[in-house]
């Protein structure tokens, strides 16, 4: 019997066919533990973070930036290591997204420390010329509402209930309130006076960027092969006096310092560069050092995603800008 001559039979088969495909794929797993997989590395959202992720929603952040770094060599050069599974757990819905009118945000994690964010989210213009990120300075006008955040936690499973987000919230609160705080000059450059004992909007927000991708950031420093020791046995810059060498770090030195260093190493959130003071300091190991650990505090490391050789090459023309 050729079952393609009987319509009827056919379609009968058809319809049992793809049900069984669908109970199988669909219905099936909703009764299953989760199949995301998941990393003891990998921490749930806090209160303030939940809240911020919230508004990089409703402002529509995601419509211009990705969360997702492809497994492309010049992807990962580019933004650092690629994205795994096990980092999108807490995500709903993830933000991968498929267009980058701005960078791509996965390792936007502790790259750069508060004060750079608050300056760039109040005024993008103010840090790259060429910009064209809208500002959201009005954000620091707005105090964040966590009416609903506890709730939020719970649907979302995160682990922790109300009285741990209540927690959180005062926490915070006493931190952007502090003078100490690290970013505290450039919080009250952006937030009215009568907030700036309250957590705004813009805190959420700056809370939730300097959370996405810093714990697989902070599980690759671990696991890097460049420790400390190894560090400190670095005797002197291979690219020492090397013109091309210079030339390449002047570029890498405009992609991921200027922001924070000024033109041409002027100074602005971080120190002067082209004093001779700073980079005059110390030796070529303990230049290295700031530069790939992080040093001073709020500097972001920059040994995964510059890596040695580019290390070196950016405190060759460090060396040559001091000079002049």
């Amino acid at each position: 019997m050729n079952i393609y001559e009987k319509p009827i039979l056919f379609a009968i088969l058809s319809v049992v066919v793809i049900s069984v495909g669908t109970l199988v794929t669909t219905f099936i797993p909703l009764f299953l533990p989760s199949t995301q997989p998941t990393s003891r590395n990998i921490t749930p959202y806090s209160a303030i973070e939940t809240e911020g992720r919230d508004i990089y929603l409703r402002e529509g952040c995601n419509n211009c930036h990705t969360q997702t770094v492809r497994p492309l060599r010049t992807e990962v050069a580019r933004y650092g290591e690629y994205s795994k599974p096990e980092e999108f757990a807490y995500d709903r819905p993830f933000l991968w997204g498929s267009r980058r009118t701005g960078p791509d945000l996965a390792r936007i994690g502790g790259k750069y420390p508060d004060s750079w964010h608050y300056q760039h989210t109040a005024d993008p213009q103010g840090m790259f010329d060429r910009s064209n990120m809208p500002a959201y300075a009005w954000l620091a006008g707005r105090k964040l509402d966590t009416t609903w955040t506890g709730k939020k936690v719970s649907v979302l499973g995160y682990g922790y209930g109300k009285g741990e987000v209540d927690r959180q919230v005062a926490e915070f609160r006493q931190k952007v309130s502090a003078e100490s705080y690290d970013s505290a000059a450039a919080r009250a450059k952006v937030t009215p006076a009568p907030l700036r004992g309250e957590i705004t909007e813009m805190d959420a927000l700056v809370a939730y960027l300097q959370k996405v991708g810093s714990d697989v950031k902070a599980l690759a420093r671990k696991e890097t092969a460049l420790v400390g020791e190894a560090v400190a046995a670095e005797t002197g810059n291979p690219y020492a006096g090397k013109r091309e060498a210079a030339e390449e770090g002047e570029k890498l030195f405009e992609a991921n310092c200027r922001s924070c260093h000024g033109e041409k190493g002027s100074g602005g959130f971080g120190p002067n560069l082209a004093d001779g003071e700073w980079i005059f300091g110390g030796g070529d190991a303990e230049v290295f050092a700031s530069i790939a650990k992080g040093r001073p505090k709020g500097m972001p490391a920059f040994e995964g995603s510059l890596g040695r050789d580019r290390i070196w090459k950016t405190i060759a023309y460090l060396r040559e800008l001091g000079k002049k």
